[in-house]
Parts: structure tokens; C-alpha cells; sequence
């Protein structure tokens, strides 16, 4: 037997070892997928049928079909549009910050020195707090009569010693998102680090013979090679940031310009009792992070695997 004949003969068998793979891997994972499925889609396909009818909030149980009623009153409502701006540029803000210090962590953690591996444990001690924690401490914090904050201020004679952080428009978002910065930037600075070491050193050495000094080699070599790291780092913190609910309900129950798109559909389905209303907001902030996730990956997906093949 030749050597094409042998090659078309071992063909079937590797398409059916192939096939038999993938039947394999289908039949352990798909349970996995059946249970996430039904735990993800019951609470979303209930979430959409209570946002087509109206409930009583007199007789309990009694309801009638809207249809896309509640819909159109949230989206012809200011205070839905109020809030979308609020969550979106409370997102822009804590995700460039959050960049920008997780890469300096990142670049810090990934350097030989001694002491790194203790350095790194403590940089991510604020990750491990729980969100609620966070916002309960900050809070503690910057309160008006008997926060750290304006006790330092006072002290150091600075402005700004009797500010009410939290009782007024601009501070309080300022200080949501310096909660969420610090609590978040570490995360980041995990994505990148994990980027960082799959570098190979070879390239700065070659890099250092060729005379490039420390920021050439930054804006040459690092940045180029971990964009794929950032662009996953920025899926995972935008949508998180456009979900955000535990700290502006903490710190301020959404007073002061931090009422967001989370927390006004909480608002409206447990406070006012309007199910109906409630229900659609959530709806709608499902959409919206939705559709942001579609066009990162869209957008952004292709250029990551179009990087990695680079690479």
C-alpha cells in the first residue's frame, strides 16, 4: 500500500475519533447547560411575562394584560432616561480609573522584587471584601459629622472639612465611584497581571540591546502585547459596572444623582410596589447590558482574536 493510499484509509478514522470526541464532550457538558438554561431562563422569562400586565396594588393577585404599555411609559419617562445617563457615565468614569490604576498595579505586582508575592496578596484584599462591606465602610467614612474623611481635613486645615459627601449632587457620585475604584482596580489588575506574564522576556531583553529605553519598551512592547488582556478586562468590567446596584443603595438609597438602572427598577418594583413597571426596567436594563455585551464582542472580539493570531 502506498503512502496516499495509507493517508486516505486513516482519514475516516480520525474523522470518526473526532466525532466520537465531540459526541463525548456534548453529552458532559450538556447537563451543565440544561441547568443554567432553565435557572437563567425562568427568572428572566417570568421577569418579561409580569412586565406585560398591570397588578392591583389593592387586590393582590388580581392583574390585566398591557402589553408593551409599561414599556413605553418607562422609556418616555425622564427619570429612566436620568438614570441611563447616571449608569453610564458612572461606568465610563470607574472603568478608565480602573484601567489606568489596575495597570500600574499590574506593572507593579509583575516586577521582580522582593516582598511581591506579599505585595500582591495585599492588593487583593479589596476584592475579597464583599460589595456591602465596601459601601457600609466608605459610607462610615465620608459622613459628614463623624467621617475620617473631614476629621483629616479639619486637622490638615484643608477645604472641604464640612462637606456632606453624600448630600449633595457630584460628591456623592464621586464618592461611589472612588468605592467602586477601590474595590474593583485590584480585579483588573488580576486580568493584566495574568496578561503581563505571558510575555516572554526575550523580547525586552532584545529590546534593552537595542538601546529602547523603559518607556519605549512600554508603549512598544507592553501595551501592543496585552491589549488582548485589556479588551477581555474591559468586557468584564463594563458589564459589570452597568449592573451596579449594591453600592448607590448602600450609600445613598439613590439620592443625589446615583439613582441607577438596577436600583430605579428595584425602586419601582419593591418600594412604589409597581410590579408591573418594576418588572420592565429590569427588562430593559437586561437589553441594554445585552446589547453593550453584543457590540463588545462584535467589536471588540474580532480584534482580540485578530491580535492573538499576531501574537
Amino acid at each position: 500500500m502506498s503512502a496516499a493510499q495509507a493517508t486516505v484509509a486513516a482519514r475516516p478514522r480520525r474523522r470518526r475519533s473526532e466525532i466520537s470526541e465531540r459526541r463525548l464532550a456534548a453529552y458532559l457538558v450538556s447537563p451543565s447547560l440544561i441547568v443554567i438554561a432553565l435557572v437563567a431562563a425562568y427568572p428572566i422569562c417570568y421577569a418579561i411575562w409580569l412586565s406585560l400586565h398591570q397588578y392591583s396594588l389593592i387586590h393582590p393577585g388580581l392583574s390585566r394584560w398591557v402589553g408593551l404599555d409599561n414599556f413605553r411609559d418607562a422609556i418616555t419617562s425622564s427619570a429612566f432616561w436620568s438614570s441611563v445617563k447616571i449608569t453610564f457615565i458612572f461606568t465610563a468614569i470607574s472603568v478608565t480609573l480602573e484601567l489606568v490604576i489596575g495597570l500600574a498595579m499590574a506593572l507593579l505586582m509583575h516586577a521582580a522584587f522582593r516582598g511581591r508575592s506579599v505585595l500582591r496578596a495585599v492588593v487583593l484584599v479589596p476584592w475579597a471584601v464583599l460589595t456591602v462591606g465596601t459601601a457600609m465602610m466608605w459610607k462610615t467614612i465620608f459622613d459628614a459629622d463623624l467621617g475620617f474623611a473631614n476629621q483629616v481635613l479639619q486637622a490638615l486645615h484643608l477645604p472641604g472639612g464640612h462637606t456632606v459627601w453624600l448630600g449633595q449632587n457630584g460628591y456623592a457620585m464621586a464618592v461611589m465611584i472612588f468605592a467602586d475604584v477601590w474595590k474593583t482596580a485590584p480585579f483588573m489588575a488580576l486580568l493584566l497581571l495574568a496578561g503581563l506574564q505571558v510575555i516572554p522576556d526575550d523580547v525586552y531583553e532584545a529590546a534593552k540591546v537595542d538601546g529602547a529605553t523603559v518607556w519605549q519598551r512600554f508603549v512598544s512592547i507592553t501595551l501592543p502585547l496585552l491589549r488582548p488582556a485589556i479588551l477581555v478586562a474591559l468586557i468584564f468590567r463594563t458589564l459589570d459596572a452597568l449592573r451596579i446596584f449594591d453600592l448607590p443603595f448602600v450609600l445613598t438609597q439613590g439620592s443625589n444623582g446615583t439613582t441607577t438602572l438596577s436600583l430605579y427598577a428595584y425602586q419601582q418594583l419593591t418600594q412604589n410596589r409597581l410590579i408591573g413597571p418594576g418588572s420592565s426596567l429590569a427588562v430593559l436594563t437586561f437589553i441594554i447590558v445585552m446589547a453593550v455585551s453584543f457590540l463588545y464582542i462584535r467589536l471588540v472580539g474580532g480584534n482580540i482574536r485578530a491580535l492573538a493570531e499576531d501574537t
